[in-house]
């Protein structure tokens, strides 16, 4: 599918719309999903928010074709970028090109919330196989532990350099 099958086309989703999905340790949270091929009907990307609990933190990692663009936009923590370390905080903005291994690191005692962008899409998949079905309101479960094919599932979504 190429750009010209976006053309026209515009979708709105409102904050309690999306799956949303539990996310194993270390993260926790909860990513939900805002934006896929399916609801788009374009393929060049799709979009979510990750809510990082408290003291929890996305591994680094890096994705083998991808691109992506995180904003934060409330909680305070680090991004470590190429294992350079910057401060995280509402407004922060990443360019992540292929290859470029990144981790975050939640140091509040309050959820940290990123949006994400990535392409070509992928990471709502990735949310999806590894999480939980979230209902918006329900109780946050116990930490999980990731699942045991976690690797071959990283490798399917275009993960790379994974901690």
């Amino acid at each position: 599918m190429d750009i010209e099958s976006a053309r026209g086309r515009a979708v709105v989703v409102q904050p309690e719309e999306g799956p949303s999905y539990w996310q194993p340790v270390p993260a926790n949270g909860f990513s939900t999903i805002k934006l896929t091929q399916e609801n788009t009907g374009c393929d060049v990307l799709s979009s979510g928010f990750q809510t990082i609990a408290a003291g929890g933190r996305v591994r680094a990692h890096s994705h083998a074709d991808q691109i992506e663009l995180q904003i934060c936009f409330q909680g305070k923590g680090t991004v470590v970028v190429a294992d350079q370390e910057h401060p995280l905080c509402a407004g922060t903005t990443c360019f992540l090109g292929p290859g470029v291994r990144h981790e975050i690191i939640n140091e509040s005692s309050t959820e940290l919330v990123m949006l994400w962008v990535i392409a070509p899409p992928g990471l709502d998949n990735f949310f999806a196989e590894i999480g939980r079905v979230r209902q918006p309101g329900e109780m946050t479960p116990e930490p999980f532990p990731r699942s045991a094919d976690i690797r071959s599932i990283e490798q399917e979504s275009g993960f790379r350099d994974v901690e």
